[in-house]
């Protein structure tokens, strides 16, 4: 069967992976948008979560062929990685929750979750939990093994590449004639240079309506190669491909300011997290109830509810910006800004964004390297080493934003204008 999608064109899915597209857990995704409020400023922002999802599943198909294709493996078991990787990467939102990313700061501890196999941390979960909790214990774990379960693949097997750890009680579902192919296969699913990525920069650019998030993703893809590191097999990009990769993190950082910390997704964002605060609406632990969620939902959920940040989010009649400052800019000392706007009876919120281009820097973080290759010279080295310009995205993109009442703006600004021309 034939999927037709504006970013890729024609998608092929097998009859066995239509069965689990349909299953409830992944319609789920039809209703919950990819961007949240950015539709307030960009109208043709209504894709969702479905639809990207089959996309990344897409470009992880054409990734898993070319780095499988750099060894020699029998045939059932590279259909059964291609397959596994496939289908990992199409899951690998199932647990996104509603309305965007900002839901996720109410979720409920992870230890409700019940996944101390995979997990005891003492922290919040986050919405990859719940996609394995889904993986691993609720009914779409039945279809999977019902669906292609005689292929070797199950949905602790699905939630490892999601994860990126061995699935607990198998230390062997990737080892194949002695090599682990965990590493690997997991970046394909999150990495510097994953699937997601490659398919939701350039589908967000398109529903958005904007030029930033373009990069050529077919000449990356060419250029990937499987080396061996330090007792693993990774994913490495070819010299060559080096600087069509610093052209995808800049697309990365030109949609973040200009798409996804947009001033006014980022202010409606604020007004749901003060009404989910109120404890009005909460997010399940349990499987079954955490299905029900979705946009719909919630947005019926805001209209019921007599809290008056929900009542802004419906009638779209949010705060305004006031004041925004950048982390290479100079702008007014926050703190004495907010003193000033207090004296003059502003009401006003500020939201502090920050978002990381690059993960590869974050000592907190586990991730593998990435890696250049230059196979006429037989040398494989880290890529901060082969070219001293991919630390510039060592950087944290951070805006600051005031935003106060609509109906106290003009008051606001001809205040802060006052203050500036006395030298406050």
């Amino acid at each position: 069967m034939a999927i037709h999608d504006p970013v890729h064109g024609t998608i092929e899915v097998s009859p066995r992976e239509i069965k689990l597209i349909d299953s409830r857990p992944f319609q789920r995704l039809r209703h919950i948008k990819q961007l949240g409020f950015a539709e307030l400023a960009f109208p043709g922002a209504t894709h969702t979560r479905y639809l990207h999802s089959l996309g990344a599943m897409h470009v992880a198909s054409r990734i898993g062929e070319r780095l499988l294709g750099d060894f020699e493996l029998p045939d059932a078991e590279h259909q059964r990685l291609w397959q596994t990787l496939r289908l990992a990467v199409l899951f690998h939102d199932l647990g996104h929750p509603p309305m965007g990313h900002v839901s996720e700061r109410v979720m409920p501890p992870l230890a409700d979750l019940k996944l101390t196999e995979w997990d005891d941390s003492d922290r919040q979960a986050t919405h990859e939990d719940y996609t394995i909790k889904l993986l691993v214990d609720s009914e779409l774990t039945a279809l999977i093994e019902q669906q292609v379960g005689d292929r070797g693949i199950t949905g602790p097997r699905l939630a490892a590449l999601v994860a990126g750890r061995t699935p607990p009680g198998d230390e062997g579902a990737f080892r194949v004639d002695g090599v682990d192919f965990l590493p690997l296969l997991s970046q394909v699913v999150s990495s510097e240079l994953d699937a997601d990525r490659m398919d939701y920069l350039q589908r967000d650019a398109y529903y958005c309506g904007v030029s930033y998030g373009h990069f050529d993703r077919s000449w990356l893809i060419n250029n990937l190669r499987t080396v061996e590191w330090e007792g693993k097999y990774l994913m490495a990009l070819q010299h060559k491909g080096v600087w069509a990769f610093e052209n995808f993190l800049l697309a990365r950082f030109h949609m973040f300011l200009a798409v996804y910390y947009h001033h006014t997704a980022i202010c409606f964002d604020n007004l749901l997290l003060k009404f989910l605060a109120s404890g009005e609406y909460a997010l399940p632990a349990d499987s079954d109830a955490y299905l029900q969620t979705d946009d719909v939902q919630v947005l019926t959920a805001l209209r019921k509810s007599k809290d008056p940040w929900a009542q802004m989010v419906v009638t779209r009649r949010g705060y305004r910006l006031l004041v925004e400052t950048h982390s290479f800019g100079k702008g007014p000392e926050d703190a004495a800004l907010d003193v000033r706007l207090g004296e003059a009876g502003v009401e006003f919120f500020r939201v502090q964004s920050k978002g990381v281009l690059s993960k590869y820097f974050n000592k907190r973080q586990k991730v593998f390297p990435l890696l250049v290759v230059e196979p006429e010279v037989g040398r494989v080295q880290r890529i901060e080493d082969y070219t001293p310009l991919y630390r510039r995205f060592d950087d944290v993109v951070a805006l600051s934003r005031v935003y106060c009442r609509p109906d106290q703006l003009q008051k606001a600004r001809t205040y802060l204008c006052e203050d500036v021309a006395a030298g406050g």
